[in-house]
């Protein structure tokens, strides 16, 4: 099995975690669709209590997942902001909080407008300035955690986890990396020294658009009880059938990646040679300011890309007119989506804050999915044309 030697990654995605099932030899691990269960005799128990507590079909999953990120505790939750809001849950008043300065809107809110009532604080910085985050650390005995996302949500500034995490276990701070955008095929924050990796598994892990999921990965055990207490505890946990889909999703997630990340290198590319865009955000063009980086810590630029239309073409017509790609929130299914930032995935942000790190109206953000490439692209044109006529 996968997780008895050393294994691709591509065999781990699909002999992972607990393959099959041993007592009927069926090749998928089984939904236990059940809320509790017998004891053997009163305090005997067959290592499961309450689903809330403990489900097979979760626990299955969970395995897969560790093992996936190289770690060593896997917990899955109802959704990528359940996960988010356990980790901030192991924060106290008068702790602050550092965050990209253009991470994911829901985080964003969650600690604007939730944890700050409990006394928890943040601050918007760039990750990508290693001084920066030393001096903010330095400066405030207060500061228990950096928050990352890389590629950033969605300007795609790319951060060096490796060098943030030096600077935080210099000062006693936890590293937490949003591993959504890369996944742990092409990325693995552990291994750079990461101490928690969060992921919505509703986006490349789900793969297909029809789940809501959320992932915590750890190496510490200590950081590990904590958080089965909180998902305990709070009970924002996947059912199983979501488990088993996302557990289904996942063992096709290199193939898809590697189709996603293709399509996406040459959207990239054509779109940085059409005149009626301003500007192209993909980490995998090499005039991108993180594009030495995220060749040192990832195994590839991903699929998720972002342009600016120019001034003179209507973005409301562009969007109306696709005919492949589609209008909607979230990411990473097999379908291409795309978003305009401003009033969809980071609406939460402050006008100000957005205008200042640079997500404008005329910025668009497309999770490049799986479809023909060159019926994508032709789909983009179509619509532009429509949009500057």
């Amino acid at each position: 099995m996968a997780k008895d030697r050393m294994c691709g990654i591509n065999t781990v995605l699909i002999h992972g975690g607990i393959d099959g099932d041993k007592r009927t030899g069926a090749v998928n691990v089984p939904i236990y669709q059940t809320s509790t269960y017998k004891q053997l005799h009163l305090g005997e128990t067959t290592g499961y209590e309450y689903s809330r507590t403990g489900n097979p079909t979760r626990e299955a999953l969970e395995k897969l997942i560790a093992q996936l990120e190289n770690g060593k505790y896997g917990l899955a939750f109802a959704s990528g902001m359940a996960a988010i809001a356990a980790a901030f849950t192991l924060f106290s008043t008068g702790d602050k909080i550092l965050i990209s300065r253009n991470v994911y809107g829901g985080t964003f809110r969650i600690l604007d407008k939730i944890f700050s009532h409990f006394g928890i604080k943040y601050e918007i910085i760039d990750t990508g300035n290693i001084t920066d985050i030393e001096t903010n650390i330095t400066e405030n005995v207060n500061v228990k955690a950096i928050l990352i996302e890389t590629p950033t949500n969605p300007l795609m500034e790319v951060t060096d986890i490796a060098a943030v995490t030096k600077i935080a276990k210099k000062h006693n701070v936890l590293t937490i990396v949003d591993n959504t955008f890369m996944s742990p095929y092409l990325q693995r924050p552990l291994t750079l020294g990461a101490d928690i990796v969060l992921h919505s598994a509703t986006k490349y892990l789900g793969g297909h658009s029809d789940l809501i999921a959320g992932i915590i990965v750890v190496n510490d055990e200590e950081l590990a009880q904590k958080f089965y207490f909180i998902q305990n505890s709070t009970g924002g946990i996947l059912s199983p059938n979501d488990s088993f889909l996302l557990i289904r999703g996942i063992k096709t997630l290199g193939v898809r990646i590697e189709r996603h990340q293709e399509n996406a290198g040459k959207l990239a590319k054509w779109l940085q040679t059409q005149d009626w865009v301003t500007k192209v955000y993909y980490p995998g063009l090499p005039d991108h300011p993180g594009y030495k980086t995220q060749l040192e810590q990832a195994d590839g630029a991903g699929g998720m890309l972002s342009f600016e239309i120019k001034e003179g073409y209507n973005y409301e017509a562009f969007l109306d007119n696709l005919k492949i790609i589609t209008l909607a929130e979230s990411l990473g299914g097999v379908e291409s989506l795309i978003c305009q930032p401003s009033s969809m995935t980071h609406a939460a942000i402050p006008p100000e804050i957005r205008k200042h790190i640079g997500i404008t109206d005329r910025l668009l953000r497309l999770s490049v999915g799986i479809e023909n490439y060159d019926d994508l692209a032709a789909d983009i044109e179509q619509a532009a044309k429509k949009a500057g006529a």
